[in-house]
């Protein structure tokens, strides 16, 4: 590892329009890993089309990028210059009704998956339900296999009830990966702090986002505004328990939103965090546009008073700990 890298930046979910610009620009902003979102709504089949996609960006683009399988790829990733990409599901719908396909798409690389996805899954409930009935019979043995092969649950877009059931059944640690605290936004799909502390007591991790809905002014949020509430958080529940999740969707069309918001399952148009005046993807905050400006995170850390050793951790350390303790087989 290059000495004078201290500890690695990691940006726990993103769902950008992949191209050698975004690449490029991980690299520009020192980038040793990305958690990339592969599949919303998409069957299984669907899933694998997109990996063989990100599997021609591999080929294409060797010096940038390449396939992340385990915490010792960001290390590799540190060492070379290059950034590793981890694979995530926002939708157990890939898995469909099979639970054997949970151990097949971890053997293709899928590291994260996400109970539901703002609606009622067959695992769990979303988050934009008005009923949250908890984790389902399927919901129960699904975790248990995930938990078996090495597949980080995620509950970022899940509702109060099925998102603590989740911390209490899994045997390992669960991810957060894009959220932030409902006391500070109360925006639907940020979360409460009785399930935050839930979260940190059973040794999870929360990866704060940079999406504009989720953030106090929205696209007017400031460094300084956002870094207070990070030295909150870390005040909270624990500074070992915070990352970066910025939920970064850059050069994205606004009909990628409409996919993520109705997929097939809505014959009406259902505008999520938006609104029939704003349908599209806001914009982002003037100190967060790419990958190229993560770097600003730092130096508002640093105002707001964290220590390098902090500063280290909520920047992709502390989310090297839980990677390399969550991608293999139960111990």
């Amino acid at each position: 590892m290059d000495a004078k890298i201290a500890s690695p930046l990691v940006d726990c979910l993103q769902y950008a329009n992949w191209s050698p610009r975004v690449f490029s620009q991980m690299r520009a902003g020192g980038v040793h890993a990305v958690h990339a979102t592969i599949a919303y709504h998409e069957s299984f089949r669907e899933t694998v089309a997109n990996i063989i996609a990100w599997n021609r960006h591999f080929e294409r683009h060797p010096d940038l990028i390449f396939p992340g399988r385990s915490g010792s790829d960001i290390e590799r990733a540190m060492r070379e210059g290059r950034t590793a990409i981890f694979f995530g599901l926002q939708n157990p719908s890939p898995i469909e009704d099979d639970i054997g396909l949970i151990e097949v798409c971890h053997t293709l690389g899928v590291r994260f998956m996400q109970l539901s996805y703002n609606n009622q899954s067959l695992l769990a409930t979303g988050c934009y339900e008005g009923e949250d009935p908890g984790i389902t019979r399927f919901g129960r043995q699904a975790i248990a296999e995930m938990n078996r092969v090495g597949m980080v649950i995620d509950m970022s877009h899940s509702a109060e009830r099925s998102t603590l059931e989740a911390i209490e059944i899994s045997t390992r640690p669960i991810a957060i990966t894009h959220a932030n605290p409902h006391w500070w936004h109360p925006a639907l799909r940020n979360k409460s702090d009785t399930v935050l502390k839930a979260l940190a007591r059973s040794g999870g991790m929360l990866g704060l986002s940079l999406y504009p809905h989720h953030l106090k002014d929205g696209s007017n949020c400031t460094l300084e505004g956002f870094c207070a509430m990070v030295a909150e958080t870390a005040a909270r529940y624990g500074v070992e328990h915070v990352g970066i999740g910025s939920d970064l969707c850059q050069d994205q069309p606004d009909s990628v939103v409409t996919w993520m918001r109705n997929g097939r399952w809505s014959k009406v148009m259902d505008f999520g965090e938006g609104s029939a005046a704003a349908a599209g993807f806001p914009r982002q905050p003037a100190w967060f546009t790419s990958n190229a400006d993560l770097g600003n995170l730092r130096d508002g850390l640093h105002r707001a008073g964290f220590s390098e050793a902090e500063m280290g951790g909520i920047m992709g350390g502390n989310w090297l700990r839980f990677y390399n303790a969550s991608f293999g087989p139960m111990p």
